[in-house]
């Protein structure tokens, strides 16, 4: 029934034909079983694993892999060729593809944990009446109609409507749903409000939320998937996986290298059929196939095998750093998204504030004698530990606040009008409560104000155990006083009151709302002596003046606190006792912002990034919070920027794309308004963080871009999120976000030095079939430079350090490219200049080098027809090692140096030298001490197809090598210059997108 928040609780019960006196019939039970199912949330299918794994595959760059693996395999198959050569080069691609797929599997398979921990939040047992007898059934065995009965402690089975109340309130902790800060009173009247959310519904207990105070009877209204717990899981299922920018550019980038490599390999094919004839090859099918495996070798060379390794590898050290951070990361892309957020929609309760209840002001009455009459105290410590301190009007900390009589019969009332409990839990190592947050409050403001009549108390106190300090003054004051009677808060009186019994003295403390207690009040207790005086006409407007300013101003949730002395042997307390009160003092609390709150908002301003407060909490509350953090500081005021759920819901279409332009706050939200409001941002082109820590946070996490739950939140928020605060500090998204910055300059960096190294590899081939010289570089070498040596360098690159200024610039935008028109010129000229080189190398030792043949170069490219011609020289000359060893080697030096070019995009090596980078410098020696293991070891050379080289040999190759440097710094000089846009405006009058 959805709509049984807004009928009588006899139409509800006639809807379901049920007796509230008598609950369900056997007959009824299985009829409405029949109906509506059982009360648990469905069993989702999961992917099948396979599924899974071949998703990871269904990607055009993979698949061009994959097809030069089988097609590699083959040919050597054709050629004759067995063992390790003919499986070495598909065995290393398909290994990598392997790898690639396995991180990929993990990730998705954490994404569906979240909706296996909703069901944690699903009650186990009820208390149902059925055929006229109560009985304790398994919550999974409910139907609408049930009756239950509910009370303290208990979590509520199904979501359902309060018909019956069996003392004088109910309150009910309904945070995990919708956000709120406090209990909530629940009723049995019909809410009349239009587009009621969750927080109108007071009559209606829903599924998952817990009782703090109370007991009722309700008849169950919904079971399952049709309870708000079920909504929000049938969200969770609607909500995809939103792709990442840097996975959305990866896969542009992949269709893009797809069409390439195909146009170049069939280029290439095609410009040399006129040399399949040729007789070296032995036959016309032979010629084909023959350069269709340099077709294939030139894919292996355009593809950057290593690239997904290296993308992963970066942000898993990323992901490390972050967690010395605080930030623990569940999902690798994010740690990238991180870094082009726009907006960041942040819960209120728990995130911004610490969710802990605690007195902030006290007032009293100081002296009828002087002006002002009235004294306030603030108190410091915004959690549940029993330390802070209580300061004068004048700012100085008091040593002893016991000594002080007002202060001290607070203290009283505090600890011994209470209800609550306060703890210390060593698993957790935090201070825990049991009961409501505002008599939670209570208890620790009594452990503050300490003991009276020990100097050394404060001292003493610290040397107590934690587990001892939770309650020490507490249990003080409660072995002090026997508790004889007890008066229930009720929501018509708006107080509670407890008569305490203390050597034949007997003594009635009560507290409640201000207006009920200070009206309830004749005398008043005075702080300087401790006399007792009438409550006159103008003290009481004092104190209602102060309880206004407290309650409206500073939006603190007020208490008054009294005491009444009682005749000598009374053992009960009435509703005609709550008279004649001598008023005590008026304490005012607050859910307290967390002091580094607002230096991490105003660093999100500096960095471009919006800030939006998103709670259920009221309006008021909300922009009361967010004027004590004092971020909000510029607007004037929240006009404009202040909407709640429903104000929002209600505006044109037009005006709704203006306010989300402007919003800076959106309160009395549900789950659902969570998750429009995140859809809503990005249909704006907004990158959006959201914030959360309960299970009604879920989907709206699921659905942003990045979803970061809080470290103490809901372990649903934690499985629907891709980042967990193990602090719950708004503080640590911003140093978060400074890191994701990082990670993506340095991401970008590497992407830029493989894209340079394989169009290098790229022209080397291309420019050696043209010129219709033998082949430079067979696939397995090159493999060995894409994987190993252009791997660990790219990897180091990913330490290059955070830039100062990081968080002074701006966003960047979702579509930008990560190679512009001038970065892909240069890169180009980078890459001729690598190929150019090793074709270079190739051609120099044949045609120049001492130890080759010195053959004239027109020799060199009529190769293919030496076994028809007289030579002066053996045609097995072609088929020596020693060229593709040069090129191979100059191939794998002068990526080293432009490895190091790529220390910065703009800057100098002569401002950020090589050294600045370590990991750079000892990744560069390792890659080259492999590479000359695979030259002087006699297997790995014969492996790779190479051999020993001299050091004439090395001086050549140095000297191929070096001149990248000088190339790139010129590159660079002109991009740091002015005139850098007029060029690339002269080159590339539109940018062209390489990602």
């Amino acid at each position: 029934m959805e709509d049984a928040y807004a009928r009588s609780v006899s139409e509800v019960l006639e809807s379901f034909g049920v007796d509230p006196t008598k609950g369900l019939s056997d007959f009824q039970v299985a009829e409405h079983a029949r109906l509506y199912g059982r009360n648990v949330l469905p069993q989702d299918g999961s992917t099948p694993f396979w599924k899974l794994v071949l998703k990871q595959f269904d990607d055009l760059l993979v698949k061009i892999l994959i097809a030069a693996a089988v097609v590699s395999f083959f040919l050597a198959l054709i050629n004759g060729e067995t063992g390790l050569t003919a499986f070495l080069e598909p065995s290393v691609i398909l290994m990598i593809l392997a790898a690639n797929a396995a991180v990929g599997v993990i990730t998705e398979t954490n994404a569906e944990k979240a909706l296996e921990e909703l069901r944690a939040y699903q009650a186990d047992i009820a208390t149902v009446l059925r055929n006229g007898c109560f009985s304790i059934l398994p919550a999974t065995d409910l139907v609408p109609g049930d009756i239950v009965e509910v009370s303290v402690g208990c979590k509520i089975p199904a979501d359902m409507r309060m018909i019956e109340m069996l003392s004088d309130q109910l309150r009910v902790d309904q945070a995990i749903l919708t956000g709120e800060s406090c209990s909530v009173g629940k009723e049995l009247e019909s809410t009349l409000a239009t587009k009621a959310v969750y927080q109108d519904k007071t009559n209606i207990l829903f599924s998952g939320t817990v009782v703090v105070a109370g007991r009722a009877r309700a008849v169950v209204v919904g079971i399952g998937s049709n309870t708000a717990m079920g909504s929000i899981r049938d969200s969770m299922l609607r909500t995809e996986d939103e792709v990442t920018p840097l996975k959305k550019k990866l896969d542009e980038f992949g269709t893009f290298l797809a069409k390439v490599i195909a146009g170049i390999c069939v280029l290439v094919w095609v410009v040399n059929i006129g040399h399949f004839r040729d007789p070296a090859h032995g036959g016309f099918l032979r010629g084909a196939i023959h350069y269709f495996k340099i077709a294939v070798a030139l894919a292996v060379a355009a593809i950057p095998e290593g690239l997904p390794a290296v993308v992963t590898t970066c942000l898993a050290l990323g992901t490390k750093r972050m967690a010395r951070l605080n930030a623990i990361v569940r999902s690798l892309p994010s740690v990238e998204t991180l870094g082009c957020t726009t907006v960041i929609c942040s819960d209120k309760t728990g995130t911004l504030t610490t969710n802990m209840m605690s007195v902030s002001k006290i007032c009293v009455l100081h002296s009828v004698h002087h002006v002002p009459i009235t004294t306030e105290y603030s108190v410091s410590g915004t959690t549940y530990a029993p330390e802070g301190f209580i300061f004068g009007s004048d700012g100085m900390q008091l040593e002893f606040p016991a000594q002080l009589p007002c202060l001290l019969h607070i203290a009283m009332c505090s600890a011994l009008c209470n209800e609550s409990v306060l703890q210390y839990n060593p698993d957790k190592g935090n201070y825990e409560k049991i009961g409501e947050s505002t008599e939670v409050a209570l208890r620790v403001l009594a452990e503050k104000v300490g003991l009276p009549g020990f100097d050394s108390m404060p001292s003493a106190l610290n040397m107590l155990s934690k587990h001892e300090r939770a309650s020490y003054c507490n249990r003080y004051w409660e072995n002090q006083f026997k508790k004889v009677s007890l008066l229930e808060f009720s929501r018509d009186r708006k107080m509670m009151s407890v008569l305490c019994s203390r050597k034949q003295m007997e003594i009635m403390f009560s507290k409640g709302a201000p207006e009920s207690i200070i009206s309830r009040c004749t005398s008043i207790l005075c702080n300087d002596d401790g006399s007792t005086v009438p409550l006159t006409a103008n003290i009481r407007a004092e104190l209602e003046s102060r309880f206004h300013s407290f309650a409206g101003k500073e939006t603190l949730r007020c208490l008054a606190l009294a005491l009444k002395r009682m005749p000598m042997g009374q053992q009960t307390v009435s509703l005609d006792d709550e008279k004649d009160l001598t008023f005590v003092g008026l304490v005012g609390m607050l859910d307290p912002p967390r002091e580094e709150v607002r230096n991490a908002i105003l660093s999100c301003m500096t960095a471009g990034i919006r800030v939006i407060v998103v709670t259920g909490d009221n309006k008021s509350t909300a922009e009361s919070l967010c004027q004590k953090i004092g971020a909000f500081d510029h607007l004037v005021d929240f006009v404009g920027h202040s909407y709640t759920a429903s104000e929002f819901e209600e505006l044109p279409a037009l005006q709704k794309t203006v306010a989300l332009q402007r919003m800076a706050m959106f309160t009395r939200v549900e789950p659902s308004h969570k998750r429009m409001l995140v859809e809503a941002l990005q249909h704006q082109n907004e990158v959006v963080a959201m914030t959360g820590d309960g299970v009604n946070d879920a989907p709206a996490l699921k659905k942003a871009d990045i979803g970061i739950a809080m470290g103490s939140g809901t372990a649903v928020a934690k499985s629907a999120s891709d980042m967990v605060l193990a602090d719950d500090n708004f503080a640590t998204i911003v140093a978060a976000i400074a890191e994701g910055r990082a990670i993506y300059n340095n991401t970008k960096q590497f992407i830029r030095y493989m894209i340079s190294s394989n169009i290098g590899e790229v022209v080397c081939i291309f420019v050696a079939a043209v010129l219709g010289i033998p082949d430079t570089l067979v696939p397995v070498q090159l493999l060995w430079v894409n994987l190993v040596t252009d791997g660990l360098p790219a990897t180091a690159i990913g330490f290059n350090k955070q830039d100062c200024d990081v968080m002074k610039a701006k966003p960047r935008k979702v579509n930008e490219a990560v190679v512009t028109g001038w970065l892909f010129f240069r890169y180009l000229v980078v890459g001729a200049y690598v190929g150019l080189a090793t074709v270079a190398g190739f051609i120099w030792w044949f045609v120049y080098a001492d130890n080759g043949p010195k053959l004239p170069y027109v020799e060199l490219m009529s190769f293919d027809t030496c076994s028809t011609r007289q030579t002066t020289y053996p045609c097995s000359v072609f088929n020596d090692r020693h060229p593709s060893t040069v090129s191979m080697t100059v191939l794998v030096v002068v990526e080293m140096f432009n490895a190091l070019n790529n220390l910065s995009e703009n800057q100098s090596l002569l401002v950020i030298p090589p050294w600045s980078n370590l990991w750079l410098l000892g990744s560069i020696v390792l890659t080259m001490l492999l590479h000359i293991l695979i030259l002087y070891v006699r297997p790995l050379s014969v492996l790779f197809s190479v051999t020993p080289l001299s050091w004439a040999d090395w001086t050549v190759v140095l000297y191929l090598s070096f001149p990248v440097v000088i190339i790139d710094e010129i590159l660079k000089f002109f991009s740091r210059n002015s005139s850098s846009n007029v060029i690339s405006e002269l080159f590339f009058s539109a940018q062209i997108y390489v990602f």
